[in-house]
């Protein structure tokens, strides 16, 4: 594990730990940010922590074309009870994010930190959100970081408050970066619901060819 504090670089991934961790130290800052999503790394660590950078093999991933579409969620996005929307409201998704419970978590990676620094990135084209309406009220949403040159997405969270919104929202997301010609959507580690949406896992290795367009 490497030491960067004010070091504006990262090791190569490979030098990752057996759990994935990468290096610890270092800021949020914009620069260093879109430096380690391109290289294949991402931040992930609590408040009581020292910033931790990531960079796991397996690697967990979706392509974009191959989302798992169930017949339920299929009759659900032909109700067109939800309505979907691209970055109107990304501060309010993150912070839902942060603050829903979830099942065996007691509180969230999500640290006021890494919420103004993913919102400064959106504010500067660099990041993403999906939101899910209904009548009016945001009832799901997910956001993540937007590699354009690379056609790669790197999901972040997403919620739910009523069944099946975020995976509406997942799904008109699927549905844009084919759209786009994306390659890849980064789910970062294994996660159930993701792998019932369609994602798995590939080496580490065979994950930074895309990002090297390989």
């Amino acid at each position: 594990m490497y030491l960067i504090d004010n070091i504006f670089w990262f090791p190569h991934p490979s030098q990752a730990n057996e759990d994935g961790i990468l290096a610890v130290g270092g800021d949020l800052t914009m620069e260093r940010l879109l430096l380690a999503y391109n290289s294949g790394i991402f931040p992930w660590y609590e408040d009581n922590q020292p910033i931790l950078w990531w960079s796991p093999d397996p690697r967990m991933v979706l392509l974009p074309s191959e989302m798992r579409i169930t017949k339920s969620l299929k009759r659900t996005i032909k109700k067109e009870v939800f309505k979907v929307t691209f970055n109107t409201a990304f501060p309010e998704v993150i912070k839902n994010c942060a603050t829903i419970k979830r099942d065996g978590q007691g509180g969230t990676w999500i640290t006021n930190a890494m919420k103004n620094a993913y919102i400064n990135l959106h504010k500067n084209g660099k990041a993403m959100s999906i939101e899910v309406w209904q009548d009016d009220e945001l009832v799901g949403g997910l956001y993540g970081v937007d590699l354009k040159d690379k056609k790669v997405f790197c999901g972040e969270s997403m919620f739910s408050r009523v069944s099946d919104a975020s995976k509406v929202g997942f799904y008109y997301l699927a549905q844009y970066l084919i759209e786009k010609d994306y390659k890849i959507i980064d789910c970062q580690v294994y996660n159930e619901h993701l792998e019932s949406l369609g994602a798995y896992e590939i080496s580490r290795k065979e994950f930074l060819t895309y990002l090297n367009g390989e």
